[in-house]
Protein backbone atom coordinates (compact mmCIF):
# COMPACT_ATOMS: atom_id res chain seq x y z
CA UNK A 1 0.00 0.00 0.00
CA UNK A 2 1.47 3.57 -0.79
CA UNK A 3 1.79 6.11 1.25
CA UNK A 4 -0.43 9.50 1.38
CA UNK A 5 -0.21 11.96 -0.71
CA UNK A 6 1.68 14.98 0.61
CA UNK A 7 -0.31 18.33 -0.50
CA UNK A 8 0.53 20.34 2.16
CA UNK A 9 4.18 21.73 3.12
CA UNK A 10 5.20 23.57 6.17
CA UNK A 11 7.89 26.27 6.03
CA UNK A 12 9.08 26.71 9.91
CA UNK A 13 10.76 30.44 10.61
CA UNK A 14 12.86 31.51 13.56
CA UNK A 15 11.48 28.98 16.72
CA UNK A 16 9.65 26.77 14.56
CA UNK A 17 11.88 23.92 13.89
CA UNK A 18 9.72 20.91 14.29
CA UNK A 19 6.40 19.74 15.13
CA UNK A 20 6.69 17.75 17.57
CA UNK A 21 3.16 17.57 18.48
CA UNK A 22 2.61 15.17 15.70
CA UNK A 23 3.42 11.75 14.50
CA UNK A 24 6.86 11.51 12.47
CA UNK A 25 7.01 9.00 9.51
CA UNK A 26 9.98 9.40 8.36
CA UNK A 27 12.69 11.95 6.70
CA UNK A 28 13.91 12.58 2.88
CA UNK A 29 16.45 14.91 1.87
CA UNK A 30 15.99 15.14 -2.13
CA UNK A 31 18.62 16.66 -4.06
CA UNK A 32 17.87 19.20 -6.27
CA UNK A 33 19.13 20.98 -9.15
CA UNK A 34 20.09 23.43 -6.93
CA UNK A 35 21.11 21.21 -3.95
CA UNK A 36 19.85 20.55 -1.15
CA UNK A 37 16.95 21.82 1.36
CA UNK A 38 17.94 23.62 4.43
CA UNK A 39 16.85 20.67 6.51
CA UNK A 40 15.79 17.14 5.76
CA UNK A 41 11.78 17.34 5.51
CA UNK A 42 9.94 15.73 7.89
CA UNK A 43 7.03 14.30 6.84
CA UNK A 44 4.73 14.18 9.78
CA UNK A 45 0.97 12.15 10.39
CA UNK A 46 -2.37 13.61 12.17
CA UNK A 47 -4.54 11.04 13.35
CA UNK A 48 -6.38 11.10 10.73
CA UNK A 49 -3.52 9.73 8.55
CA UNK A 50 -3.11 12.97 6.70
CA UNK A 51 0.77 13.43 6.08
CA UNK A 52 1.99 17.18 5.93
CA UNK A 53 5.77 17.86 5.11
CA UNK A 54 8.20 20.53 7.38
CA UNK A 55 11.31 21.88 6.12
CA UNK A 56 13.11 24.15 9.18
CA UNK A 57 14.13 27.10 6.81
CA UNK A 58 17.05 28.29 8.51
CA UNK A 59 18.37 24.78 9.04
CA UNK A 60 16.92 22.42 11.95
CA UNK A 61 19.79 23.91 14.45
CA UNK A 62 19.16 27.34 12.71
CA UNK A 63 22.89 27.51 11.40
CA UNK A 64 21.97 29.68 7.82
CA UNK A 65 21.25 33.62 7.63
CA UNK A 66 18.43 34.56 6.08
CA UNK A 67 20.77 35.54 2.69
CA UNK A 68 22.04 32.16 2.86
CA UNK A 69 19.11 30.10 2.95
CA UNK A 70 18.81 27.58 0.48
CA UNK A 71 15.65 28.71 -0.88
CA UNK A 72 15.23 27.46 -4.44
CA UNK A 73 16.69 23.61 -3.06
CA UNK A 74 13.51 24.21 -0.20
CA UNK A 75 10.90 25.30 -3.09
CA UNK A 76 12.20 22.39 -5.13
CA UNK A 77 12.20 19.74 -2.96
CA UNK A 78 8.79 20.39 -1.58
CA UNK A 79 7.44 20.02 -5.25
CA UNK A 80 9.46 17.10 -5.77
CA UNK A 81 7.49 14.87 -2.80
CA UNK A 82 4.46 16.03 -4.38
CA UNK A 83 3.14 19.69 -2.68
CA UNK A 84 0.52 21.57 -4.04
CA UNK A 85 0.53 24.21 -0.96
CA UNK A 86 3.11 25.93 1.16
CA UNK A 87 2.32 27.64 4.98
CA UNK A 88 5.12 29.43 5.55
CA UNK A 89 5.57 30.68 9.19
CA UNK A 90 7.91 33.35 9.73
CA UNK A 91 8.74 35.83 12.72
CA UNK A 92 8.22 39.41 11.94
CA UNK A 93 8.48 42.64 13.97
CA UNK A 94 5.69 44.94 14.12
CA UNK A 95 5.85 48.51 12.51
CA UNK A 96 1.98 49.01 13.64
CA UNK A 97 0.88 49.75 17.06
CA UNK A 98 -1.98 47.54 17.06
CA UNK A 99 -0.09 44.52 15.99
CA UNK A 100 1.19 43.43 19.33
CA UNK A 101 3.85 41.48 19.89
CA UNK A 102 2.25 37.65 19.85
CA UNK A 103 -0.01 38.51 17.41
CA UNK A 104 -0.73 36.47 13.98
CA UNK A 105 -0.54 38.74 10.65
CA UNK A 106 -1.48 36.73 7.03
CA UNK A 107 -0.24 39.64 4.87
CA UNK A 108 -1.24 40.72 1.13
CA UNK A 109 1.43 42.46 -0.27
CA UNK A 110 5.03 42.38 0.15
CA UNK A 111 7.78 45.72 -0.51
CA UNK A 112 11.34 44.12 -1.46
CA UNK A 113 14.23 45.68 0.35
CA UNK A 114 16.31 42.84 -0.41
CA UNK A 115 19.72 43.67 -2.35
CA UNK A 116 19.56 41.34 -4.90
CA UNK A 117 22.10 39.20 -3.24
CA UNK A 118 19.91 36.25 -3.20
CA UNK A 119 19.11 33.87 -6.19
CA UNK A 120 15.67 35.09 -6.95
CA UNK A 121 14.76 33.10 -9.75
CA UNK A 122 14.84 29.26 -10.72
CA UNK A 123 15.84 30.78 -14.01
CA UNK A 124 18.87 32.82 -13.05
CA UNK A 125 21.82 30.65 -14.43
CA UNK A 126 19.79 29.40 -17.29
CA UNK A 127 19.31 30.39 -21.13
CA UNK A 128 15.50 30.40 -20.98
CA UNK A 129 13.61 33.76 -19.71
CA UNK A 130 10.82 33.57 -17.78
CA UNK A 131 8.44 36.38 -16.76
CA UNK A 132 6.27 35.29 -13.57
CA UNK A 133 3.33 37.76 -12.60
CA UNK A 134 3.83 38.76 -9.22
CA UNK A 135 1.10 41.31 -8.97
CA UNK A 136 -0.25 39.59 -5.93
CA UNK A 137 2.27 37.82 -4.49
CA UNK A 138 0.57 35.39 -2.28
CA UNK A 139 -1.78 32.85 -3.70
CA UNK A 140 -5.43 34.63 -2.90
CA UNK A 141 -7.38 31.42 -2.33
CA UNK A 142 -4.85 30.30 0.02
CA UNK A 143 -4.82 33.18 1.88
CA UNK A 144 -8.36 33.19 2.16
CA UNK A 145 -8.87 29.74 3.24
CA UNK A 146 -6.24 30.26 6.35
CA UNK A 147 -7.76 33.69 7.30
CA UNK A 148 -10.33 31.76 8.06
CA UNK A 149 -9.11 28.40 9.54
CA UNK A 150 -6.36 30.00 11.76
CA UNK A 151 -8.77 32.57 13.01
CA UNK A 152 -10.93 29.33 14.36
CA UNK A 153 -7.53 27.98 15.86
CA UNK A 154 -6.35 30.75 17.48
CA UNK A 155 -9.92 31.18 19.02
CA UNK A 156 -9.76 27.29 20.00
CA UNK A 157 -6.45 28.16 22.29
CA UNK A 158 -7.81 30.97 24.12
CA UNK A 159 -4.29 32.69 24.22
CA UNK A 160 -5.97 36.13 23.46
CA UNK A 161 -3.84 36.13 20.29
CA UNK A 162 -5.39 38.37 17.42
CA UNK A 163 -5.14 37.85 13.81
CA UNK A 164 -4.74 40.79 11.11
CA UNK A 165 -5.06 40.19 7.54
CA UNK A 166 -4.13 42.22 4.55
CA UNK A 167 -1.38 43.29 5.71
CA UNK A 168 2.17 44.39 3.82
CA UNK A 169 5.24 42.95 4.64
CA UNK A 170 8.48 44.70 4.34
CA UNK A 171 11.27 42.04 3.30
CA UNK A 172 14.73 43.54 4.33
CA UNK A 173 17.81 41.96 3.82
CA UNK A 174 19.44 41.54 7.40
CA UNK A 175 21.05 40.07 9.51
CA UNK A 176 21.09 43.29 11.04
CA UNK A 177 17.68 44.91 11.79
CA UNK A 178 16.08 48.19 10.76
CA UNK A 179 17.89 51.66 11.83
CA UNK A 180 15.61 53.96 13.29
CA UNK A 181 15.39 55.96 10.23
CA UNK A 182 14.29 53.08 8.10
CA UNK A 183 11.92 51.72 10.23
CA UNK A 184 9.64 55.09 10.05
CA UNK A 185 10.08 55.26 6.32
CA UNK A 186 8.87 51.38 6.37
CA UNK A 187 5.69 53.18 7.99
CA UNK A 188 5.92 55.55 5.44
CA UNK A 189 5.56 53.42 2.92
CA UNK A 190 2.71 51.67 4.15
CA UNK A 191 4.33 48.71 6.08
CA UNK A 192 2.93 47.46 8.36
CA UNK A 193 5.66 44.07 9.72
CA UNK A 194 8.95 43.61 8.54
CA UNK A 195 11.07 40.19 8.37
CA UNK A 196 14.13 39.08 6.49
CA UNK A 197 12.78 35.40 4.92
CA UNK A 198 9.14 35.95 2.66
CA UNK A 199 11.46 36.58 -0.52
CA UNK A 200 12.48 35.08 -2.43
CA UNK A 201 10.39 32.16 -1.04
CA UNK A 202 7.01 33.79 -2.67
CA UNK A 203 8.81 34.39 -5.88
CA UNK A 204 10.37 30.89 -6.64
CA UNK A 205 6.86 29.17 -5.12
CA UNK A 206 5.20 31.30 -7.85
CA UNK A 207 8.05 29.85 -10.69
CA UNK A 208 6.90 26.79 -9.11
CA UNK A 209 3.32 26.81 -9.36
CA UNK A 210 2.65 26.05 -5.93
CA UNK A 211 0.35 27.94 -3.63
CA UNK A 212 2.16 29.95 -1.07
CA UNK A 213 0.80 32.08 1.75
CA UNK A 214 2.89 33.59 4.57
CA UNK A 215 1.26 33.33 8.40
CA UNK A 216 3.56 35.71 10.49
CA UNK A 217 3.89 35.85 13.94
CA UNK A 218 4.89 39.17 15.78
CA UNK A 219 8.00 38.85 18.39
CA UNK A 220 8.12 42.91 19.05
CA UNK A 221 7.75 46.26 17.53
CA UNK A 222 11.10 46.58 15.65
CA UNK A 223 13.15 49.97 16.21
CA UNK A 224 10.31 52.56 15.45
CA UNK A 225 8.72 52.71 19.00
CA UNK A 226 10.61 54.50 21.60
CA UNK A 227 9.02 52.82 24.57
CA UNK A 228 9.78 53.53 28.72
CA UNK A 229 11.47 50.75 28.74
CA UNK A 230 13.28 49.00 26.28
CA UNK A 231 12.32 45.34 24.98
CA UNK A 232 15.11 43.18 25.91
CA UNK A 233 16.51 40.19 24.15
CA UNK A 234 15.11 37.83 26.54
CA UNK A 235 11.60 39.23 26.23
CA UNK A 236 12.39 38.46 22.41
CA UNK A 237 12.72 35.25 22.99
CA UNK A 238 10.28 34.27 25.24
CA UNK A 239 7.43 35.99 22.39
CA UNK A 240 9.40 33.79 19.92
CA UNK A 241 8.76 30.77 22.32
CA UNK A 242 5.27 31.51 22.54
CA UNK A 243 4.70 32.39 19.17
CA UNK A 244 5.80 28.91 17.96
CA UNK A 245 3.96 26.72 19.99
CA UNK A 246 0.81 28.42 19.16
CA UNK A 247 2.09 28.00 15.25
CA UNK A 248 2.51 24.17 15.89
CA UNK A 249 -0.92 24.07 17.55
CA UNK A 250 -2.38 26.07 14.93
CA UNK A 251 -0.74 23.80 12.34
CA UNK A 252 -1.96 20.82 13.82
CA UNK A 253 -5.73 22.54 13.76
CA UNK A 254 -6.14 23.48 10.26
CA UNK A 255 -4.46 20.66 8.26
CA UNK A 256 -7.32 18.64 7.93
CA UNK A 257 -9.68 21.10 6.29
CA UNK A 258 -6.71 22.63 4.55
CA UNK A 259 -6.07 19.25 2.78
CA UNK A 260 -9.55 18.83 2.12
CA UNK A 261 -9.71 22.40 0.21
CA UNK A 262 -6.56 20.98 -1.88
CA UNK A 263 -8.24 18.60 -3.00
CA UNK A 264 -11.64 20.45 -3.62
CA UNK A 265 -9.42 22.08 -5.80
CA UNK A 266 -10.50 25.02 -3.90
CA UNK A 267 -6.98 26.59 -3.43
CA UNK A 268 -4.44 25.65 -6.50
CA UNK A 269 -6.61 26.03 -9.30
CA UNK A 270 -5.12 29.59 -9.50
CA UNK A 271 -0.97 28.21 -9.53
CA UNK A 272 -1.54 25.41 -11.55
CA UNK A 273 -0.54 26.68 -15.05
CA UNK A 274 0.25 30.16 -13.86
CA UNK A 275 3.20 29.83 -15.94
CA UNK A 276 2.51 28.65 -19.14
CA UNK A 277 2.31 32.22 -20.35
CA UNK A 278 5.26 33.52 -18.70
CA UNK A 279 8.21 31.74 -20.44
CA UNK A 280 9.38 34.13 -23.46
CA UNK A 281 12.58 32.04 -24.82
CA UNK A 282 11.65 29.94 -27.69
CA UNK A 283 11.58 26.12 -27.06
CA UNK A 284 14.02 25.67 -30.46
CA UNK A 285 16.67 27.71 -28.56
CA UNK A 286 16.53 26.32 -25.10
CA UNK A 287 20.00 24.71 -24.19
CA UNK A 288 19.27 21.06 -23.04
CA UNK A 289 20.84 21.16 -19.62
CA UNK A 290 18.93 24.16 -18.91
CA UNK A 291 15.60 22.46 -19.76
CA UNK A 292 16.46 19.20 -18.11
CA UNK A 293 16.93 21.55 -14.86
CA UNK A 294 13.64 23.27 -15.22
CA UNK A 295 11.99 19.86 -16.07
CA UNK A 296 12.49 19.57 -12.07
CA UNK A 297 10.17 21.87 -10.98
CA UNK A 298 7.88 22.41 -14.15
CA UNK A 299 7.35 19.05 -16.10
CA UNK A 300 4.47 20.24 -17.60
CA UNK A 301 6.62 22.44 -20.17
CA UNK A 302 9.97 21.04 -20.09
CA UNK A 303 9.71 17.08 -20.01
Amino acid sequence: MSDPKVLIGVIGGSGLYHLNNLTLVKEVSPQTPWGQPSSPITIFSLPSGTHVAFVARHGAHHTYLPSDVPSRANIAALKSIGVQAIVAFSAVGSLREEIRPGDFIIPGQIIDRTKGIRPASFFEGTRIVAHAMFGDPFDDPLRGVLQTLVKAALEKTGRDVRLHTDKTVVCMEGPQFSTRAESEMYRMWGGDIINMSVLPEAKLAREAELSYALIATATDYDSWRVSEEPVTVAEVIKTLTTNADTSRTVTETIIEELQAAILKADVVRSAKGSMQYSLISRRDYWPEEDRKKLEYILPEYFA
